[in-house]
């Protein structure tokens, strides 16, 4: 009985020692499974502010308006203004282009010949106005750079050489309208309004 106890005993043990290898098995195959150190960087803050495109354009003296009406000219008459062309944002331009619509037309705007005339020049310094007994005026310029000579009506003509190009500046320009003598009578008793438009493109990117 004796023995057989023993035996038994033994059996018992072996049979819980059993029970714990594969516990401990058990518990290391979680811990591989489960348990896993991780690690991360200190944070690193990065801020992009985007720039700003504008461009402004502004009437230089009193008698400046827009739009610009031409009606009851004769061939022959003229009508010039001054305008600031102001880039007020803080981003460059790549180009600068004009575009001159008539929301009301008539054969002074769709004759590109003998119709209305469109001058556009730009000074290094504002425009000296004369103002004429009539109410309108003339402008003058020690060195005055055209920029554009052509039909009144004219889409995205690229305006060379301006200052305002570059953030923060401008350009002073006169825009000039005319009849040319050629204009017959066809012309009489009509009228057109014409309206100016400036779009800037930005610059291209660059890695910063």
């Amino acid at each position: 009985m004796t023995a057989t106890k023993t035996a038994k005993a033994r059996t018992t043990r072996k049979i819980l020692g059993s029970l714990g290898v594969l516990g401990a098995a058990a518990a290391v195959a979680g811990l591989g499974t489960f348990g896993t150190f991780t690690d991360s960087t200190t944070p690193v803050d990065a801020q992009v502010a985007t720039g700003t495109l504008a461009i402004d354009l502004n009437a230089a003296n009193s008698t400046a308006a827009l739009p610009l009406t031409a009606a009851g000219f004769v061939p022959g008459d003229s009508l010039s203004r001054t305008y600031d062309l102001v880039n007020t944002g803080n981003l460059g331009f790549a180009g600068i282009s004009m575009t001159t619509t008539a929301p009301v037309s008539s054969v002074l705007d769709t004759d590109r010949t003998n119709g209305l005339q469109l001058s556009v020049q730009s000074c290094a310094t504002s425009w000296t106005e004369t103002k004429l007994a009539t109410g309108g005026a003339t402008y003058a310029c020690a060195a005055p750079t055209a920029l554009y000579n052509g039909p009144a009506v004219a889409a995205g003509k690229q305006l060379a050489g301006l200052s305002s190009l570059t953030a923060g500046r401008s350009d002073h320009l006169m825009v000039t309208l005319s009849l040319p003598t050629t204009a017959d009578n066809g012309f009489m008793g009509k009228s057109s309004t014409l309206s100016l438009a400036f779009s800037g493109t930005q610059a291209a990117g660059a890695a910063r």
